[in-house]
């Protein structure tokens, strides 16, 4: 256990006085759907679940894409015999998470990065094993975590080259931190040897959890139905969309209109909670809009069909052949285009998907997605695939075949981590 630099020191202090003043953040966050109101003390470490007995896991995600990929790893630790205890940071995954959970987990809201709430929760799971997704360096996590000698572990761990060229101006904080994981199991070498610089002393490359997840579910009987509705015309789905993309997604479909009667483009919010202000985009466009949360289908008119709903995704991904993935029109970085590339569509991204790098180099190489500058290049290259079956079964086919030979990166991980497990059973002994 390393002496804390005085950037750790520092933010302890602050987090620690900020504490009187996180009520009121919370309750501003549950006002705008950011919080699950009747869940605000798990922010603060207060456990509403009993803590099994025997050996416990703590897997951790911070939204979406970090919980589903790692219940695979979940899982197998409940096939071992070990509960695990999921935690994430936002509704969206909280309510997702629930539905999946296996047997034998559960699942808790994150405490907030303060002390005293990470030592309440702490205290109570007790954990034997920590596996953080990704790349959530919460500083108080680590610390409390490293203090009571509990293995900790980076899984599915990723740096850009953005937040490495951040990081390295701030090289004592990181190398403080990242001392402190037993494990750092890295998606790419690149990810790799950006963390190894950064002070990260034990550094394995596996692949990406993500493409061992299972695709999305969807309800056979709503797959049918949605499917006989729309059945004849041309439909694209922009999925994971932010704000920025709305308007240029419409103007995709103003422009290619005319040229496909009856055609109908869905649009899934990232944040559904935006589902009213895009079906405002689309309506004063001119366009008829239907929104899917208020209960409505679309029907033979509807140009613009928002679903602004949590869980179905894996819905509109088995409905639409073209699928455009959000996030990458805008500067954010891209959402994950391997649930897509399961479910047979062809993929569209813009050029900002430095979140997933590897991802998209891998299925642009292997010709089942393509790169679009603008909202120009997303009409022309959308035109294109909807007038060219043979193309976009081609691109479907390549994509699908993409993703499925970039998996294995759970059996990686389960052997990389198999020493601690040993550990874990002959200390239970």
């Amino acid at each position: 256990m390393s002496a804390l630099p005085l950037s750790l020191r520092s933010y302890r202090v602050a987090t620690g006085l900020l504490r009187p003043f996180t009520g009121l953040l919370l309750r501003e966050r549950a006002r705008r759907g950011k919080e699950e109101k009747t869940r605000l003390g798990e922010r603060r470490g207060e456990a509403t679940h009993i803590r099994p007995t025997g050996r416990l896991a703590w897997l951790h995600g911070a939204s979406v894409g970090e919980s589903l990929s790692i219940l695979p790893i979940a899982e197998r630790l409940t096939q071992r015999g070990l509960s695990v205890l999921i935690t994430s940071g936002t509704v969206t995954s909280a309510r997702l998470i629930e539905r999946r959970l296996p047997p034998g987990a559960l699942h808790q809201f994150v405490p907030l990065d303060v002390p005293r709430y990470v030592r309440r929760f702490l205290d109570h799971w007790r954990p034997d094993l920590a596996l953080v997704a990704e790349s959530e360096l919460w500083p108080n996590m680590l610390i409390e975590v490293d203090q009571r000698r509990i293995p900790l572990m980076l899984v599915n761990a990723r740096m850009s080259e953005r937040s490495f060229r951040r990081w390295s101006r701030l090289s004592g904080m990181i190398g403080a931190l990242l001392g402190r994981i037993d494990l750092c199991l890295a998606q790419s070498a690149a990810d790799a040897d950006r963390l190894a610089r950064l002070g990260a002393p034990r550094v394995g490359v596996v692949g990406n959890l993500k493409f061992d997840s299972p695709a999305p579910p969807a309800d056979p009987l709503r797959v049918s139905t949605l499917r006989g509705l729309i059945s004849g015309r041309p439909v694209w789905l922009a999925a994971s969309t932010h704000g920025g993309e709305e308007e240029q997604i419409v103007a995709v479909h103003k422009a290619l209109g005319p040229y496909f009667p009856g055609l109908l483009t869905i649009i899934a919010p990232r944040h559904p909670q935006r589902g009213e202000d895009i079906a405002f985009i689309a309506s004063d466009s001119g366009l008829k809009t239907a929104l899917r949360s208020r209960g409505l289908e679309p029907d033979g008119a509807t140009d613009v069909y928002v679903a602004d709903t949590i869980g179905e995704l894996g819905l509109f991904y088995r409905l639409a052949p073209v699928v455009f993935m959000g996030g990458s029109l805008v500067p954010h970085g891209g959402q994950n285009p391997i649930e897509p590339g399961k479910l047979g569509a062809a993929i569209i991204h813009g050029p900002h998907v430095h979140n997933f790098t590897d991802v998209y180099a891998a299925l642009d190489r292997e010709g089942g997605s393509v790169a679009v500058p603008d909202a120009q290049g997303l009409a022309n290259t959308v035109g294109t695939l909807l007038s060219d079956v043979a193309r976009l079964r081609t691109m479907a086919r390549a994509a699908g075949e993409t993703v499925e030979g970039l998996g294995g990166a759970v059996d990686r991980t389960m052997q990389a981590i198999e020493p601690f497990l040993m550990h874990m059973h002959l200390a239970g002994r």
